[in-house]
């Protein structure tokens, strides 16, 4: 074999082994990309249900602030129209609970539209699960709460009532709802009450009445 020949093959060689090599070097590279990739997954499977949990329970928490708040402002305006006497003498739950759900619930059906809003629940599921309770008292040093809410968490709803009211008497209402937390996994966590999906939401209001005008009797400047 001349030597051109053998320089040839020799060339030949040397070209195939830099394309295998090449191409054993770009194989190592897909293998450590792929490698990467797999870590990636793995990494992101052991973190999700921490990551899922946090941001459902933030979006939770949130929720349920934000639904205590509004069912206090809605206690305040209720707790308005008795002290000003647009509702006195003997009041009824249904009343009260119309009073509060006003200001937490979507508007009941046959609402006129431009009258109408939405709420955090609609007007039945308001009327229903709401539960208010207002006692009335000559002064605040008498006044006070009795317990409504039993050992286990749920209602005393037969320990609950709405008392008649009258001008310069002191009122203390109250309404609890119970709320249904939204995510599964977070009900048991959130819960405080028997049925291990709700948190009971609850607020207060303590008041004097207005001295306003009744039957047979006039406006007094002070009580």
């Amino acid at each position: 074999m001349t030597d051109f020949k053998k320089g040839a093959l020799r060339e030949k060689a040397m070209l195939l082994l830099g394309a295998f090599a090449s191409r054993l070097k770009a194989a190592h590279a897909r293998m450590r990309e792929d490698s990467r990739r797999g870590s990636a997954a793995i990494e992101f499977a052991m973190i999700a249900p921490v990551f899922f949990l946090f941001m459902f329970g933030i979006i939770e928490t949130g929720v349920l602030y934000f639904a205590q708040s509004t069912l206090t402002n809605a206690i305040e305006d209720a707790a308005r129209v008795v002290r000003t006497g647009q509702l006195k003498g003997t009041i009824t739950a249904d009343q009260m609970k119309t009073a509060v759900c006003n200001g937490i619930a979507s508007s009941p059906s046959g609402t006129p539209s431009d009258e109408a809003h939405t709420g955090l629940m609609d007007w039945t599921t308001c009327m229903t699960q709401l539960q208010v309770d207002m006692r009335v008292f000559d002064g605040f040093s008498g006044a006070a709460y009795p317990n409504v809410i039993k050992p286990d968490g749920s209602l005393d709803v037969n320990n609950m009532t709405v008392q008649a009211t009258d001008a310069c008497k002191v009122v203390l209402f109250r309404a609890y709802y119970p709320w249904h937390v939204l995510t599964p996994f977070l009900a048991s966590l959130m819960s405080n009450m028997p049925s291990g999906d709700e948190f009971l939401l609850g607020s207060g209001a303590a008041f004097r009445t207005e001295p306003y005008p009744d039957a047979g009797r006039q406006a007094t400047t002070t009580c």
